[in-house]
């Protein structure tokens, strides 16, 4: 049965459930199934890889369940395990060659953050934006790549994130536990997973980070610093679906320069 775009239900001969998913890039696959075992390697729910080669994966099925305030402060608990799990730089990641969604993405490694962000998550989708002329007025962005060092906050460790971790990337599962899929991992900013997992809505979203702050508390400022990771995934978006998020790029850099 079908539930996505290239994605199946598939019922195994011994009655088991599990879920195919068809990647059509080279690279994808493997980036998905690293990612995967990475978030898993952190204890945190994320579906079992059962098989894959170059197409598919095929991995455990998650039966949906409600998104309760009980789940989302679960996911909160989790989310901070998985940062404190941390990376061996910035950028560094299951795989050199990943994806965010359909766009290309390189994990290479930085030991400053700030520089790091800017070089290796802002600028080269801000270039393609451009070349495309999907974003005519990138001094709002450059601005901020140029004074990434002051908008920054506090130094902190390389976070193990998700990466691509909007509500969609969330199955707020049967078994009580809110389930990661499709991450497009890598060592990064703990703020950057929870400004992504805001960008689009999030049920309960201010249980999730009120739980994850209880756990791991958050440095002050963060929320002012929501626009600057949002950055990221703004620009990705433009790249890959046009004018509309463009808008909403260059705002979001505003709103970070003005923080």
């Amino acid at each position: 049965m079908a539930i996505g775009a290239d994605v199946f239900e598939v019922d195994l001969a011994d009655g088991d459930l599990v879920v195919a998913k068809r990647h059509h890039r080279p690279g994808q696959a493997e980036a998905e199934v690293g990612g995967l075992q990475w978030l898993a390697e952190a204890a945190v729910p994320a579906p079992g890889v059962r098989a894959w080669d170059g197409t598919w994966v095929v991995m455990d099925q998650v039966e949906p369940g409600p998104a309760t305030p009980d789940v989302a402060a679960g996911l909160g608990r989790d989310l901070a395990r998985l940062h404190a799990a941390g990376a061996d730089a910035f950028g560094q990641g299951p795989t050199v060659d990943a994806w965010i969604g359909q766009a290309p993405m390189r994990n290479v490694p930085g030991s400053d953050w700030p520089r790091w962000f800017a070089e290796h998550r802002v600028l080269p989708y801000l270039r393609q934006a451009v070349d495309a002329g999907t974003i005519t007025d990138p001094g709002p962005v450059e601005a901020v790549c140029e004074r990434i060092d002051e908008l920054a906050g506090p130094p902190e460790p390389p976070a193990r994130l998700h990466g691509d971790l909007w509500n969609g990337n969330v199955l707020w599962a049967a078994d009580g536990r809110a389930w990661l899929i499709d991450p497009a991992a890598h060592g990064g900013h703990r703020e950057t997973d929870l400004a992504m997992l805001a960008l689009f809505g999030c049920p309960h979203l201010d249980t999730v980070t009120a739980a994850y702050d209880e756990h791991s508390p958050l440095a002050h400022g963060w929320r002012a610093r929501v626009p600057l990771h949002q950055l990221f995934p703004l620009l990705v978006h433009t790249v890959l679906f046009g004018a509309g998020y463009a808008r909403q790029t260059v705002s979001a850099a505003r709103a970070a320069l003005a923080a």
